[in-house]
């Protein structure tokens, strides 16, 4: 093939322009991004040579070499991977953020398809090297083809490549970057084996360099053109004892699998033995990523095999509601030519995946009931971040409900944040028996209720919930160590002994007093209410909304409509305070049928309810006022 030259796609010269100029802060991360796609194709190579042997050719024993010339100022990065043919180097390199994975699925057949799931991206990392060069040079040749049909890809990074055929006689790729003036910092065997061991430690293969000596009689230090050194411990970080690894290579290889900047909340590294045998690594991270609402997202995990990769975000190994949780499982009993049918399915996969839920829970529990005060606001910053999240497994994982119920954290009429059920049940009154807790769109809707009143008259603590997610969660779980939990805003409201009989037989007299009144609001509001009674609940307030134990709050029947769902229309129960002056008013009153329907509206938008017609709310108050 003579050479040919090509236009980039997708007006690659400004988004260059992006990758070179912007998208990385640190110009030493290019190193990092194309050792880690020479690795991804020494992984690619060795996935397809499982059926295809003869791939290995005459170099079984997969590497990377990483080696510069200083009088050319080219730095090379080779690997003896699986190469690119002429056709995959014009696709992959020419355009930004294109990945060979896709291809490379589409080449296999049936359940293989699905194990090749990205395995091995060259994408925009590739580009990150024209940070430090002005021209990148890739020599490559796919494994299996013969030397001949060797590929050369050459570009600066403007507007157009070239490529042209080349005799190659080993497989793999070359990436040889032409550094630009003042990049000559590169140029030493000192400054990249830093990097290398900084970012690149853990990669499964050797990642090799020329020794050096030194050369007394020229001062200086001299390569050796045939021996060669591993720079790293060519060993996976997570494979290497936990004594081995310092808290800094923890932090950064999280941060290089995840792509924060900042260092995780917490970690564990344990290798588990038994009917499975796997070896994990996972991270809490400190902050909330900005996709964490997608459920739809896939989890933060990576699957090995005997420390071959074979998935990224391998959902199977984490429920969905810790899909923020960041790692690496890697798998001693799994075969390598692992399916995603398999990995639903398989007994060692559900081991796996119970094990590591655990252990993420019990982290989480190490840092919410620590001694120390610093890991407990660790834990209340991971809560304010993730607690929604954690939430939803209250729901999803019916075996782990009572520990994901001990690591919840509320509001409530005591404490602005940081309740747990534990500490509110410590702090219940001696003869109360359920858990009160109410719902609404915000804190200050939640605090403010009329509900609360009695309440807070007898020094009951209310639990505050403002999340969207509480009142789907309370549809599963009933209970805490034996203690209902009961809304404030369901039925009628009855203390038990927490309320004398003083109060009772006053209620009972007030009502059978009331009764009269109550009838005509019975028939003032047939259409807007079930039920028209007098109060046990309010103090201060002329009146307030409930429902029945078995309804749906309305706080639950505005998120489903806010959501374009249907929700059971239940009418509310009206309770009134006989004490309260406006309710008094009813009594004999010429615009009773008004007063009525502001009663039940006030009481709706108290609630934190919307009016169905609020320009008839507005009319029969000018009316009242000006009555």
């Amino acid at each position: 093939m003579d050479k040919k030259t090509h236009a980039f796609q997708a007006e690659v010269k400004q988004i260059l322009h992006l990758v070179t100029h912007s998208l990385y802060s640190n110009k030493e991360i290019f190193l990092r991004e194309l050792v880690s796609n020479a690795s991804d194709a020494c992984d690619k190579l060795r996935f397809e040579a499982l059926d295809q042997a003869a791939l290995y050719e005459d170099a079984p024993n997969l590497e990377v070499r990483v080696f510069f010339d200083a009088e050319a100022k080219t730095l090379t990065i080779r690997d003896n991977g699986i190469g690119m043919s002429a056709d995959e180097a014009v696709a992959h390199l020419g355009t930004i953020a294109k990945s060979g994975t896709r291809e490379f699925m589409a080449r296999l057949e049936g359940d293989q398809k699905k194990d090749a799931n990205l395995i091995g991206q060259f994408g925009v990392g590739f580009y990150s090297g024209f940070i430090v060069a002005d021209r990148i040079t890739v020599e490559s040749r796919r494994a299996g083809l013969p030397a001949d049909q060797g590929v050369r890809w050459s570009s600066e990074g403007t507007g157009d490549f070239e490529v042209e055929a080349i005799h190659k006689a080993s497989r793999g790729t070359d990436v040889i970057l032409h550094l630009r003036d003042g990049e000559e910092d590169f140029l030493s065997t000192w400054r990249l084996k830093s990097i290398i061991s900084k970012y690149s430690d853990h990669i499964s293969l050797p990642i090799l360099m020329q020794k050096e000596s030194w050369d007394a009689e020229a001062g200086k230090q001299v390569k050796s053109e045939d021996e060669w050194e591993s720079v790293n411990k060519a060993s996976a970080l997570w494979a290497r004892s936990k004594s081995e690894v310092t808290q800094e290579e923890y932090d950064s290889f999280y941060k290089q699998i995840s792509y924060d900047t900042e260092a995780p909340l917490a970690h564990t590294h344990n290798r588990v033995e038994g009917r499975s045998e796997y070896t994990q690594l996972l991270y809490i991270p400190a902050k909330a990523p900005f996709d964490l609402w997608n459920r739809d997202k896939r989890g933060g995990v990576k699957l090995y095999v005997k420390r071959v990769f074979i998935m990224d975000d391998a959902e199977s190994l984490m429920p969905v509601y810790l899909r923020f949780v960041k790692g690496v499982i890697d798998s001693a009993d799994l075969p390598l030519n692992v399916s995603r049918e398999l990995l639903q399915e398989s007994r060692d996969v559900k081991a796996i995946r119970e094990g590591s839920t655990k252990r993420v829970l019990s982290m989480l529990e190490a840092l919410a009931n620590s001694e120390d005060a610093a890991e407990r606001d660790k834990y209340a910053a991971f809560w304010k971040d993730f607690g929604q999240v954690l939430k939803e497994g209250i729901g999803e994982d019916h075996q782990n409900q009572e520990r994901l119920a001990k690591l919840c954290r509320f509001a409530s009429t005591q404490a602005e944040e940081g309740v747990s059920f534990a500490d509110y049940v410590a702090r219940m009154k001696e003869s109360q028996e359920a858990i009160y807790y109410i719902s609404a769109d915000s804190l200050a809707a939640a605090k403010n209720s009329p509900q609360l009143e009695i309440f807070r008259k007898k020094g009951i603590e209310v639990l505050l919930l403002t999340d969207r997610v509480d009142e789907w969660m309370l549809s599963h779980l009933y209970e805490f160590e034996g203690k209902p939990l009961q809304s404030v805003a369901k039925g009628a409201v009855d203390l038990g002994t927490l309320q004398d009989e003083e109060e009772k037989k006053k209620v009972e007299q007030a009502a059978e007093a009331f009764k009269p009144v109550l009838e005509r609001l019975k028939e003032a509001l047939k259409d807007r209410a079930k039920d028209v009674r007098v109060t046990t609940r309010l103090v201060d307030s002329p009146a307030c909304v409930v429902v029945e134990q078995g309804d749906m709050s309305p706080h639950l029947t505005r998120l489903l409509k806010q959501a374009g769902q249907s929700a059971p229309v239940s009418l509310p129960t009206l309770e009134v305070n006989p004490e309260h002056a406006l309710v008094k008013k009813l009594d004999g009153s010429t615009h009773f049928e008004d007063l009525a329907q502001v009663l039940f509206d006030q009481a709706l938008l108290a609630e934190g309810g919307q009016l169905d017609d609020p320009a008839a709310y507005v009319r029969r108050v000018n009316a009242l006022l000006l009555g």
